[in-house]
């Protein structure tokens, strides 16, 4: 998925949308910039409901023709919770996994740790960063691939890291487990999923 200036876009959706605008000197920025801004007229409900969408796809990396794959199999009439669904769907790709348990630094450059063939879920070699990760898989990092300079300072770089408690990663066997599932929690996230699931909903 190409993405246009980071900076600008994070300063309209959010600091947190890309993990290099998550610093205090892009907050600050951000600040200075809202204080000289003129007052704007409050947002209509379908203005709110579109920037929860990009939100969440540029968190996520995904296309809109992606996303609305996604959006359509949450809002299925047998899925009870569609947010739940929806999220559990976006946190379960590889390319998310892989950076949930902190073997890359974002999750673009998890895309592409995934795409060149660095990672083995069960023993086989998964190019396809939307594969959907599940519970008890093994997550490991191509034996090849481990002496790559993509990972020599991952150890150190994952000194001070906690990963969530649905994956776990042993950074000495470069081997990383899915012992759970992802749970919505919406005051741990920058987004929220309801807005979006009725803006597709018009």
């Amino acid at each position: 998925m190409k993405i246009g200036p980071k900076y600008k876009i994070a300063k309209r959706l959010g600091a947190s949308i890309f993990e290099q605008t998550q610093t205090q000197k892009f907050q600050l920025s951000q600040a200075r910039s809202e204080r000289t801004t003129k007052r704007r007229a409050p947002k209509s409900d379908y203005a709110k409901q579109f920037l929860e969408k990009q939100k969440v796809r540029f968190t996520y990396g995904i296309t809109e023709k992606q996303f609305k794959n996604y959006i359509l199999k949450s809002m299925s009439g047998k899925n009870v919770n569609p947010s739940e669904v929806l999220f559990k769907a976006l946190e379960s790709r590889l390319d998310n996994a892989v950076y949930r348990m902190g073997i890359a630094h974002t999750r673009r450059a998890a895309r592409q740790l995934v795409s060149h063939g660095h990672i083995i879920i069960n023993g086989k070699r998964v190019t396809i960063p939307s594969y959907s990760v599940k519970p008890s898989e093994i997550v490991t990092i191509r034996i090849g691939s481990q002496t790559s300079p993509l990972f020599t300072e991952l150890k150190t770089k994952l000194k001070d890291y906690t990963a969530p408690s649905w994956v776990v990663f042993d950074v000495e066997k470069g081997e990383g487990k899915v012992v759970g599932s992802p749970t919505y929690t919406k005051t741990d996230l920058a987004f929220d999923l309801t807005p979006v699931l009725e803006f597709y909903s018009r």
